[in-house]
Parts: C-alpha cells; sequence; structure tokens
C-alpha cells in the first residue's frame, strides 16, 4: 500500500523530460557567447554595452507590458533575454544607445505580446524588430572596422573608423576586398553577431550535441545558398570564392542558426522544415543578386515565417491505419453534409 503513494496519475503524454523553455533558452544564451565574446574583442566594450542594453530593454518590457496586462511574469523564461541578445546582434557596433531600446519595444510588445506571448508570435521577434529600425537606415547601415578603437574601454562610437561591408562588395558583383579566411574568423564589417562564422558554428554545434536544434533548417538552407550561388557566380569572378564569400558573409550563419530554427516560427513538421530551410536560401540569393539591399537573410527568413501555416497544413502525416483513399471518401462526405446544410 505504501509504494502506490509513489505513482503519479496524469492525462497524456506520459513521457517525461528535463527540458522546459528556461532549460532551452539558457542553452541558446550559452550558445550565443563564442559570438558576444569575439564582437567585444573586435569592436570594444561598446559591444556589450550595445547588448546589455537591448538585453535589460526587452525583459523590462516583457515585465511592464504583463504587468499592466495583469498577467502572470514570464520573464523567468529567458526569451526576452534571447530575443534582446538576438536583436543585439543584428545592431551595428556604433549603433545609437536609443536604437536597441525601440528594437526591444517593438520585438517584445507588437510581435510578441501583443499576440498573446512566447509560443504565439508568427515573426522572429528579433528580425521584425531589426526589419523595423531600419526606419533609420543610416543607423541602422554605418559599419565600424573591427579593431579599430585605440583601446578597448573606449565607449565613445565617433571615434570609431567606418567602412563597407563584404556584402556591399558582393552586392556589387566583385569579392570583398577581405579574404574568406578574415570573414571565417571576423576580421570584418558588420552587425556585432554575424561577423565570426566560427564562432556562431562553435555555438551551433553546441545546440545540436544538445538536440535544442536539428540539422534540417540550417543545412538545407546553407546548401541552397552554397548551390545557387556556385552555380550563379556574378561577373568573372572565382565559383568556390564567390560562394564562400556568400556563405560567410552578411547575417547568412546567424540567421540559418539561431533565426530561422525559431520553435515558434518554423514547420512542426521534417518535410515541412526542409521546405522552410530550401525557401529561406531561395529568398536570401534572390534579394542579395536583384535587391536594392546588399543583404537577404532577415527579409527571407521573415517571409517563410508568414508561410508556415501553409507548410504545415500541406506536410502533416497521413493518420496511421487511414489511406488515401478513406481521406478522399471523407472530405468528399464532409463537403456533402455542409452542401446540404447537416453537420460534417
Amino acid at each position: 500500500m505504501n509504494e502506490n503513494k509513489h505513482l503519479t496519475v496524469s492525462s497524456s503524454p506520459h513521457i517525461r523530460s528535463g527540458d522546459n523553455t528556461t532549460s532551452i533558452m539558457l542553452d541558446v544564451i550559452i550558445a550565443l557567447l563564442p559570438a558576444l565574446c569575439v564582437s567585444v574583442y573586435l569592436f570594444g566594450l561598446r559591444a556589450l554595452m550595445i547588448v546589455a542594453i537591448s538585453v535589460v530593454s526587452a525583459v523590462f518590457f516583457e515585465w511592464a507590458y504583463r504587468k499592466l496586462m495583469k498577467k502572470s511574469s514570464s520573464i523567468g523564461d529567458l526569451s526576452a533575454a534571447v530575443t534582446g541578445i538576438l536583436l543585439a546582434f543584428c545592431l551595428p557596433a556604433n549603433a545609437p544607445w536609443w536604437l536597441p531600446v525601440v528594437g526591444a519595444f517593438f520585438a517584445i510588445v507588437i510581435v510578441k505580446q501583443l499576440y498573446g506571448g512566447i509560443g504565439k508570435n508568427f515573426l522572429n521577434p528579433a528580425l521584425a524588430a531589426r526589419a523595423f529600425l531600419f526606419s533609420w537606415p543610416v543607423a541602422m547601415t554605418t559599419w565600424m572596422v573591427p579593431l579599430s578603437y585605440n583601446s578597448i574601454l573606449n565607449l565613445r562610437a565617433v571615434d570609431a573608423v567606418t567602412g563597407a561591408t563584404p556584402m556591399a562588395n558582393l552586392h556589387l558583383g566583385q569579392l570583398p576586398e577581405s579574404s574568406v579566411l578574415d570573414m571565417f574568423l571576423g576580421h570584418t564589417g558588420g552587425s556585432l553577431g554575424e561577423v565570426s562564422v566560427v564562432a556562431l558554428l562553435l555555438g551551433g554545434i553546441y545546440l545540436l550535441v544538445r538536440r535544442v536544434i536539428s540539422l534540417r533548417i540550417p543545412l538545407s538552407y546553407l546548401l541552397t545558398v552554397a548551390v545557387l550561388t556556385f552555380v550563379f557566380p556574378k561577373g568573372d569572378c572565382d565559383r568556390l570564392q564567390w560562394m564562400l564569400c556568400h556563405l560567410c558573409g552578411g547575417g547568412l550563419m546567424l540567421g540559418a542558426i539561431f533565426m530561422a530554427t525559431d520553435y515558434s516560427t518554423s514547420p512542426v513538421t521534417k518535410k515541412g522544415q526542409y521546405i522552410f530551410g530550401i525557401g529561406c536560401g531561395l529568398l536570401t540569393v534572390f534579394i542579395r543578386y536583384f535587391g536594392s539591399y546588399s543583404e537577404g537573410v532577415s527579409y527571407a527568413i521573415l517571409i517563410m515565417n508568414l508561410c508556415v501555416w501553409l507548410i504545415d497544413k500541406t506536410t502533416l502525416p497521413r493518420r496511421f491505419g487511414v489511406s488515401r483513399a478513406q481521406r478522399r471518401a471523407e472530405k468528399a462526405g464532409s463537403a456533402a453534409a455542409k452542401k446540404e446544410g447537416g453537420a460534417p
């Protein structure tokens, strides 16, 4: 009789796991740390200041909104902190301090909380905020040259040397002045979290080992970009160099590993995830090649976010034991019942 006290009766599913939202978000934060450390090394403590302002703003706006709406606090799940870090990673190191504050408000309140909070938003909050912040194009496209500070303790953006990013050269059909190795390590201009491919790959490997993400979306995304840029290089550029520069340039690695894999805004089916990744890759290359803006990752992912409902609907597996003929018969019977005014 005493053994019965150890039995727990609950509704299905009966699978127990130690994973929860907080642990998953903590893993994402840990995975982002290598890229954060590289950005601080390359751009000085101002990079850390931008990240801190963005995270604090995101957490504050989530707490304030839910307090105002008399809802339970959700800042403990760390999702707002992750959004703040990812938003900061999309900004230049010399961005004005108010830019991450405005972006955090848009990401948390408009994109996330107004639709019900975590798991109910249909757009990636950080990427949607980045798109909104292009209302200030000069602030969003003034890039700092890495290691241009006289001292790593210098927090004044006005002392920074600015320059073009590799994507600006690629947009003109030219190979960038930076070598592929420089782009891989991060010795190029760009947003805080996108410049170091090796740091992002380390974070991605950690997430794969922890089974927070799978390879389906990142691999299909990157392979699509690789194939298209290798087969269709611009000008007389070397195919391999052109492809590698596109893979290492811009926010492709950041988007493929950390943005496109967002649970709330990506498909749930395996086939749908491959379709989603391929769609992101196609749109990224199309925007880079034919758009007026040199980068297409954020807009490609946002467009595919809007298609997730359709992808999930068309890729849902059949019920076990139900044939195609039976499904067609059920649909025909349901349609006939509706037409006659009966119950489906």
